[in-house]
């Protein structure tokens, strides 16, 4: 199992350039998407992404429970693209009935182990299936400190979970301006 990870800020080409690296890499490719419509912006983001993918892509769209993913797409994929990590874990963070605004410090140390063990679940399911996968995230830290603590909380979060899935990854690419910068690998 290979794990390529892009990240970079919104708009910096992440998805188009994990796409790129996805169709050098693999035939036939699965795409999950992690997205949940929510309203009409949500929608037509998520109908833009549809349209721009390769129609012989197969689209998963969920952001837990892989290891019920079909079996016969797993057999018949050579390498899973997801998009997006922080996506996933705006969603895994709402799973919760939480008032983020009032929670308590233990209350978001569960968030987060919940989290943890969904990746750690998605990476599992990767390896067992000995399938490669490209991950796409946001860089959180480079941004503007939220002035809420519902997006303190997912800056933590999520920028936790980056560190951890830089860590566990093969590749790393860092995007700027749609240039990719690879900061991890071994032909660096």
């Amino acid at each position: 199992m290979g794990i390529t990870m892009v990240t970079g800020g919104a708009r910096s080409g992440k998805s188009s350039y994990g796409e790129q690296l996805a169709k050098e890499r693999g035939k036939r490719i699965a795409y999950i998407a992690t997205a949940v419509v929510t309203d009409k912006d949500m929608e037509e983001r998520v109908r833009k992404h549809k349209e721009s993918r390769p129609k012989e892509w197969v689209t998963i769209e969920r952001y837990k429970g892989f290891d019920d993913v079909d079996k016969e797409i797993v057999e018949q994929t050579d390498l899973f693209f997801l998009d997006c990590i922080t996506t996933m874990v705006t969603n895994l963070m709402f799973d919760k009935d939480i008032d983020y605004d009032t929670c308590s410090n233990e209350d978001i140390q569960m968030v987060e182990d919940y989290v943890f063990s969904e990746v750690d679940k998605l990476l599992d399911f990767m390896s067992d299936n000995n399938k490669d996968i490209i991950l796409i995230t946001n860089e959180v830290g480079m941004g503007l400190v939220p002035a809420y603590r519902l997006g303190s909380i997912f800056r933590d979060i999520a920028g936790r979970v980056n560190q951890y899935l830089a860590g566990r990854a093969d590749e790393v690419y860092f995007m700027v301006s749609s240039l990719p910068m690879k900061i991890k690998g071994d032909d660096r």
